[in-house]
This record gives C-alpha cells, sequence and structure tokens, in this order.
C-alpha cells in the first residue's frame, strides 16, 4: 500500500483545464522528482495536496483512507508540509520566531517563552545540521539559509510528507549542495520527500521515482535508473528537442553602445566594452560578480558613479530608468515578478502599462488602438494565453517572460538587456525563449545577456565578458567560448584585464 495515492484529480482555473485527472502514489523514503514545462500543472496538483487549492474532481488516499484537505492546516494536521518556490518568511521576527510562528510557547504568565522557543529552533537545527543562530534576524539571512529555516520549520511539524517547489532556483551551488544533503537526510529519516524542478542535472541526482506531467495531464512515471535526458525531454515536450541553440544568420553591425571605465562604488569598476547592433553579447560570472549591478548602472536603475556611456557615438547621462528609454534602452530584469510585471491585473494590462502614451488621442486613451496592439502583441511573441483580459498571474513562467518582452519592445529599444531570461522557464519555453532573442537580433536589435547557465551563455553569444568581484577579467570570442575558459576568468580574485590575458 503507498503513503499517499491521487487519484483521478482534476482543477480548472478561468475556464482553463490546468489537470485532467492525474494519478500518481507517493513512497515514504524516497524522492519523488515531479517535473514538466511551466503550465503542465506541477505546482497546482502540489497546492491541492498542500490544502492551497481544491480539486474540482478526485480524491486523495493517504495511508489506505481518503482524506478532505481544505486548507493548509489540515495538511498539516496530516503530516504535510510545503516548501514554496516563493518564500514568505516575516523578516522583523527573529529566526526561532518564524520557525514557531502561529504555535508559540507561553510561560506560565501566559507570556510568549522567548527561551523555550530559542532552545526548539536550536535543537532542531542540530539534529537537522543547520549552522543557522536562531537568535539572528530573518530579514538577514540568505535566500539559501531562509530555504533552510522554511525546511526546518516543516520538519519541526513532524510531517511524514515535504514538497519543495523549485528549492534550488536562487541559491549558489555551493548552497545547493548543502541543500542536497539536507534532503538525502530527511530520506534517510523515511520522510516522503516531493522534489519540483526544471534543472535536469539536478533531477538525475537527487530523484529515486519520476513523475512527468504535460499540459494539465499525467505522461508517466519512471524509475530514475529507466530514463535519460533525451527520453525525459521527449517525455515532457512530447517530442525530441534538437538544435536548442538555433543557429542564425548574423549580420553584424556599427558599434551602438560603448562603455568606458564604468564603476559603482562597492558593486564594480572600470569595465569598458563595446556593443554592435545585431550582436547577442553574453555577460558570465558567479554570484556576486556585479553582472546584475552593471546591467542596472546602464539602465539608469541604480546608476554608475563613475565612467562614460556612449551611444551611436555620443555620449549620453543615463541617471534614471526613463533617461535610459529615451535613449532606447529596455532591460528585462532578473526577477520578473517583482520587478517585471504588476501580477495583479491582466495580460494586456502589462504588456500596454509602459506605452500608454502611445494610444492617447487629445489626452483620452483610445482603448480600442491600445487592444489591437496588444492583440498583435500577443500574436507576434506567441503568448499562450485565453485572452488579454487573463490575469497574468495565472500565466506559465515562460509566458509571462514573453509579456515582459513584449511590454518592452513597444518602447522601441534598439538595446536590449536580458538578465536571466529563462531563470524558472522549463526546457521547451527556454528554447522559445532562444528563437526569440535569436529573432531580434537578426532585427538589429543589439542584445545584451546575462545568465549563470554557462550552456546558454555559450549557446547563445556572439561575444562573452566575463566579470569577477566586480571587475571585468576577461572577453571571449567565438570559438574560444567554452565552461573552462569562462570559469578560469570568473575565478580569477582582484586581477585588472590587462593581467588576466
Amino acid at each position: 500500500m503507498s503513503y499517499l495515492q491521487i487519484k483521478n484529480i482534476s482543477k480548472s482555473f478561468y475556464g482553463v483545464k490546468a489537470l485532467n485527472n492525474i494519478s500518481l502514489d507517493l513512497e515514504l523514503g524516497e524522492i519523488h522528482v515531479v517535473i514538466g514545462e511551466n503550465g503542465a500543472g506541477k505546482s497546482t496538483l502540489m497546492k491541492i495536496i498542500a490544502g492551497l487549492y481544491q480539486a474540482d474532481e478526485g480524491e486523495i488516499i493517504l495511508k489506505g483512507n481518503p482524506v478532505k484537505i481544505g486548507n493548509p492546516v489540515e495538511a498539516i494536521a496530516n503530516r504535510i508540509s510545503m516548501i514554496h518556490q516563493e518564500l514568505m518568511p516575516v523578516p522583523y521576527l527573529t529566526v526561532a520566531e518564524n520557525v514557531f510562528l502561529g504555535r508559540e510557547p507561553k510561560n506560565k504568565a501566559g507570556m510568549l517563552d522567548k527561551k523555550a522557543i530559542i532552545r526548539g529552533t536550536r535543537e532542531l537545527f542540530e539534529e537537522m545540521k543547520i549552522e543557522i543562530d536562531p537568535r539572528a534576524q530573518m530579514g538577514t539571512l540568505s535566500v539559501a539559509q531562509v530555504q533552510l529555516v522554511e525546511i526546518a520549520k516543516a520538519v519541526s511539524f513532524n510531517s511524514e510528507l515535504l514538497i519543495m517547489d523549485e528549492p534550488t532556483s536562487a541559491i549558489s551551488d555551493r548552497e545547493i549542495e548543502n541543500l542536497y544533503d539536507l534532503v538525502f537526510r530527511l530520506k534517510a529519516q523515511n520522510k516522503a520527500i516531493v522534489f519540483i524542478s526544471h534543472k535536469l542535472d539536478e533531477i538525475f541526482k537527487v530523484a529515486d521515482r519520476i513523475t512527468v506531467l504535460r499540459d494539465g495531464e499525467y505522461i508517466g512515471t519512471r524509475m530514475k535508473t529507466e530514463l535519460d535526458k533525451d527520453t525525459l525531454i521527449a517525455m515532457m515536450i512530447g517530442r525530441e528537442l534538437k538544435d536548442v541553440y538555433e543557429r542564425r544568420d548574423k549580420n553584424i553591425g556599427e558599434t551602438i553602445l560603448e562603455v568606458k571605465n564604468l564603476g559603482r562604488r562597492g558593486r564594480f569598476e572600470d569595465v569598458s566594452f563595446t556593443l554592435r547592433k545585431g550582436e547577442i553579447l553574453g555577460i558570465a560570472g558567479l554570484m556576486g560578480a556585479g553582472r546584475t549591478e552593471l546591467a542596472e548602472a546602464i539602465f539608469g536603475l541604480n546608476p554608475s558613479d563613475s565612467g562614460e556611456i556612449y551611444i551611436k557615438g555620443k555620449q549620453v547621462q543615463i541617471r534614471s530608468t526613463s533617461d535610459a528609454i529615451k535613449n532606447r534602452i529596455a532591460l528585462v530584469p532578473e526577477d520578473r515578478k517583482l520587478l517585471g510585471l504588476n501580477l495583479k491585473d491582466t495580460t494586456g494590462f502589462n504588456i500596454s502599462l509602459s506605452v500608454l502614451k502611445l494610444f492617447e488621442k487629445m489626452g483620452i486613451l483610445d482603448k480600442k488602438a491600445e487592444n489591437d496592439q496588444v492583440d498583435r502583441s500577443i500574436e507576434q511573441f506567441g503568448i499562450k494565453v485565453m485572452g488579454r483580459k487573463t490575469p497574468v498571474v495565472s500565466l506559465s513562467g515562460g509566458n509571462q517572460q514573453k509579456v515582459v518582452i513584449a511590454k518592452w519592445m513597444l518602447s522601441k529599444p534598439e538595446i536590449l538587456i536580458l538578465d536571466e531570461p529563462t531563470r524558472g522557464i522549463d526546457i521547451g519555453a527556454k528554447t522559445e525563449i532562444y528563437k526569440l532573442i535569436n529573432t531580434l537580433a537578426n532585427e538589429g536589435k543589439a542584445v545584451i545577456m546575462i545568465s549563470s547557465e554557462l550552456p546558454e551563455i555559450i549557446g547563445m553569444s556572439d561575444r562573452v565578458l566575463v566579470l569577477s568581484e566586480g571587475r571585468l577579467t576577461g572577453e571571449l570570442h567565438e570559438g574560444g567560448i567554452s565552461q573552462m575558459e569562462i570559469m578560469k576568468r570568473a575565478t580569477i580574485q582582484n586581477k585588472p584585464l590587462s593581467e588576466v590575458g
């Protein structure tokens, strides 16, 4: 008998079927990876198990008995916990107060027993080999540390099933290894672990069994040993994936952007490079190298305090985002949900938001002109959506990214900066984004692409700049771009480019 069985679960949102007749089983003492493209239904299914959503049809059977899980409290009562991709700690409370939030022990006077909270958290952390001070303020922790605290909190409920939704999406390689160690220890304690991930290498490292969903349908469950990457990708997208990084006919033109000795105190310094029309310039480096900060300076989000920027040979002052937009620069940010989208509004509103003035006539918004342009953008960028009024929050990650790109394309940029353009996006959607980037370059857009995924940087870039500790440590050209060459320069410490060679 399986520990937990999901039988014939179906769920719809806004008339769209998110899950259709899904059945699978989970076992104690295993790591069960659930994989699929964005929009496949992974998170929806997990939220039903965790009580955040209610299924329209189907049932959940726990240890042989049907259960109704109407909310997260009932899930916890059934020893089921979910650690969400979007972490939601209370930053102004301590780590210990976050762990015991909502179930704080009281002393004899009925007051909060802080010593008991700290003691309980310390004992929990020692058992789980987590080295975090329970007295530290939650807001001072790194993303990886917050992730560990959230897992510890879930374990403290005496949970038998832990659901982890993209737990490694925003943490460094070293922190990922620590997380793996913790997951394997939980497995050894006979916990059932559901692990949602897009990273194929990660999946084959942690999984015992792998379940594939596609377009809300159950495709199959296989032992890891029965699969290879090509077979798994074919199950995910329904076809073989060839030429992920599609070759393009390059038509690289004249220099459009020149950056000279650009710096921002404490973030990066003395960075110089050029960018040409029709070129895809990759920027690589380890976390903290200054890649995002450089992009934000060029876009005026956090302006530089030294150096010069030239566009078409003319020096420009970019002290704000409006300065950047006037100079035909656009930035697709690293965190699309926080900085790229208004998640409370529709797809159409998000596309037209930044260029509403284009649709004004005598100070009055021409809704028909706006709607016509939005519909053209939806078609042009292949955004899979029921219509312009569909809430943008309901779209898959890949389609949300297309909305952000479509929004900025209406401002008619000549320079497009893409910061982690495929983060949190499945392999099929990545391919669509790559094709879109190539199309924009072929149209003459000058593209700067920042990515932590080296195969992506190598596969897409015409040239690659490498940053280390805020300094430019290398420039690689086609034919000389490789993971080894990038990493050699990304790990250089405090050496100027002239000393690197």
